[in-house]
């Protein structure tokens, strides 16, 4: 059967407006004072810190910026893409406030000048930028993604025609993301525009190495369902006609394209790069080349008389020394504002939800986990799962089983392997307003994810608020019902409480699975959802159903075994077994399901501790700087004068879980482990 993809609208050729030279003259120059500004006065004189030049890559991006003027349009842009802005709108006072990390930047003062963001009001979106290169990639497919399903599925008119563009240079073309996205463009048909900005070199390193040849083009001329454009920046005219044919040939719905444009990078890659490696000969032939003057040729005088370019290059001098001297004067940033916006502060705490009257027949975690998304899913058309083999098969674990049959390929859908591209893809739907439910098979498996996961924790922050990606993550993982291994039994969950903006959640039960789930479906801050694979059809955690309004509050732990003799803090697979434990050795034991450990509730904790007077943390993740370690390190300080005995943990050697059923028994905490290691705590 063929892979669903989505289907293109009619091609619609848009017709292309004519070219202002005189205003690309304008930004081009304005432009270049910047850099001049920039690299001459700021940076020597440390009123910038970091400075990334655009000289020799202006044009293109001007005339891109130009064009791309849809309500709907996404652009995700690079650390070189000043140009752009300007073209979309930037004013040079903004431009100098990011560079100097003012207060009137587009991020606050939290992140590198030449990473920017823009709100679309009336035209276009710039996705926020991050600092890994090739990051930028599978999240323009996600906007891309969104675009077609605004407007197919939701049919949603005012989408039409609209595109997504990518910037990236040379060296960008050997990442994951690229690689990630291409597959994802081409396979859906996505209006994605790829804009690859080839200046010979990824800092030092030819552009010989990232890609054979160096040309991406030539390497990619047998690519499937991808259109190429290119043309050197030294012919204006051709780049002009080559930037326009490529964005009309995207916007008629055809497909998506790749447009290569050559250029020679006239400064380092950075301020602090002097290009020692270029050489003399090899810098003076491409100042030679200088794009600038390749343009002013084209222009003076059939189309720009030679006094109107010296009034536009004086203007655009004036300009600059105006908007630094009000940048200069802007304040900056407030240090008490400096931990604001990891997480929406508007959100409401969801109050606990009475369950539904009782259902006679009780459900497994995993079908709780179905049912919720069901539910979901009718209730909100902007909902939507992709992951592997989500589709037909129904997951690998069956949790959206049937789910693709009940409301479409559209809306449920199997992707490409490649984490990198599910976890991008969804950031970039998020980004568009869709509300993305993101399948990791098993934990282990979104380790290629990780920098987009980051990235998507900290994306409120670091545009000061401007823009979230609020989406779910559901990662299966933990020991199983038959055996564990290296590869499938992974949790690790610690390094997502460790991860700036994610909200955490691990159920050990179904009907807690529900309401928590719930929750971070309708959440305004990302989620990573923990499923145990044992807990998925345990017996212990089959709960009745608690009906499709049952929500819980994020950071309320539960009280599962009252106690007054030791407080035992646990999550997932941990509860079964610390409740077994605790019955065996008549332990008096006050257990504590955490339930969610980002955020995590210190005060149930605390507050049990001050009536056991002892504690125990019991995981599953690794013993050393597991979860527990925080735990016990808040409880020995805000506890301390309150415990008669040091705190201990329970966890699993640091080490990788053996397929062997013995091996995996002699290193993950069992029954009677921990039930020894409460009987110590209260002998104490």
């Amino acid at each position: 059967m063929m892979v669903p993809t989505t289907s293109p609208a009619p091609a619609q050729l848009v017709s292309t407006p004519a070219i202002d030279w005189h205003r690309v003259v304008e930004l081009f120059l304005l432009s270049r004072e910047l850099d001049d500004l920039a690299e001459n006065r700021l940076l020597p004189a440390k009123k910038i810190h970091y400075q990334f030049s655009a000289r020799g890559h202006e044009l293109g991006q001007i005339l891109l910026g130009l064009l791309l003027t849809h309500p709907h349009d996404g652009i995700a842009t690079y650390y070189r893409s000043r140009p752009l802005m300007l073209a979309l709108g930037l004013t040079p006072e903004e431009a100098l406030a990011s560079d100097m990390a003012r207060a009137g930047s587009s991020s606050g003062g939290r992140d590198v000048g030449v990473v920017f963001n823009r709100p679309g009001s009336g035209g276009a979106t710039v996705i926020p930028t991050a600092g890994g290169v090739g990051t930028q990639y599978t999240p323009s497919a996600g906007w891309a993604h969104a675009i077609t399903y605004s407007r197919d599925v939701l049919e949603d008119s005012t989408y039409q025609g609209a595109i997504a563009l990518v910037l990236g240079g040379d060296g960008s073309v050997a990442t994951n993301g690229f690689w990630a996205a291409l597959n994802i463009a081409t396979t859906r048909r996505l209006p994605l525009l790829f804009y690859i900005e080839d200046n010979s070199f990824g800092l030092s390193v030819p552009s010989t190495v990232q890609t054979p040849g160096g040309n991406i083009v030539a390497n990619l001329a047998s690519f499937g369902g991808l259109r190429f454009f290119g043309a050197d920046s030294n012919n204006p005219t051709a780049t002009s006609q080559a930037v326009a044919e490529a964005v009309n040939f995207v916007r008629s719905g055809e497909g998506p394209a790749l447009l290569r444009v050559t250029m020679p990078r006239l400064s380092g890659h950075s301020g602090q790069d002097t290009q020692a490696y270029k050489g003399e000969n090899l810098i003076a032939a491409e100042r030679a080349h200088d794009p600038l003057k390749s343009l002013r040729a084209s222009l003076v005088p059939a189309t720009i008389s030679e006094h109107e370019w010296v009034a536009m290059a004086e203007s655009a001098a004036a300009q600059v020394v105006a908007a630094f001297v009000l940048a200069d004067a802007q304040p900056e940033p407030d240090p008490s504002a400096a931990t604001r916006h990891l997480f929406a502060e508007a959100e409401a705490r969801v109050p606990a939800s009475a369950p539904a009257p009782p259902h006679p027949a009780r459900v497994n975690l995993l079908t709780a986990i179905r049912l919720t998304l069901e539910h979901e899913l009718r209730r909100n058309p902007k909902l939507l799962i992709l992951g592997e083999d989500i589709g037909l098969k129904g997951g690998v674990h069956g949790a959206t089983l049937g789910l693709q049959a009940a409301f479409g390929a559209g809306r449920v859908f199997d992707t490409s392997l490649s984490e990198e591209g599910i976890i991008g893809n969804a950031v970039g739907m998020a980004l568009a307003g869709l509300r993305p439910v993101a399948e990791i098979q098993f934990r282990k498996y979104a380790e290629p994810a990780t920098e987009q996961l980051m990235d998507c924790g900290t994306l409120r922050w670091r545009t000061n608020n401007r823009f979230a990606a609020p989406l779910v993550v559901r990662m299966p993982g933990g020991f199983g019902p038959r055996c564990g291994d290296p590869w499938h039994s992974h949790t690790n969950e610690v390094m997502f409480a460790h991860a700036a903006g994610w909200q955490v959640i691990f159920p050990s039960n179904a009907e807690d699975a529900t309401g928590l789930l719930r929750t971070a479906l309708r959440s305004q801050n990302p989620s990573i959802f923990f499923e145990h694979r044992y807990q998925l059809d345990a017996a212990w955690a089959r709960r009745p159903y608690p009906g499709d309004d049952f929500m819980l509050p994020l950071g309320v732990a539960k009280t599962v075994l009252e106690g007054s003799g030791l407080t035992v803090v646990t999550w997932g697979a941990m509860v079964e077994r610390c409740i077994l434990a605790s019955q065996k050795v008549q332990a008096n034991a006050e257990v504590i399901d955490l339930r969610t450990i980002a955020p995590w509730d210190r005060d149930a904790v605390l507050a049990s501790v001050r009536k056991t007077r002892r504690c125990l943390i019991v995981h599953e993740d690794w013993l050393s700087a597991g979860f527990g370690a925080e735990i016990a390190a808040v409880v020995a300080r805000e506890g301390f004068l309150n415990l008669d005995a040091p705190v201990e943990r329970v966890a699993m050697e640091s080490m990788p879980l053996p397929y062997n059923n013995g091996l995996s028994a002699a290193v993950l905490p069992g029954v009677d482990t921990i039930a020894a290691k409460m009987e110590e705590i209260l002998s104490f």
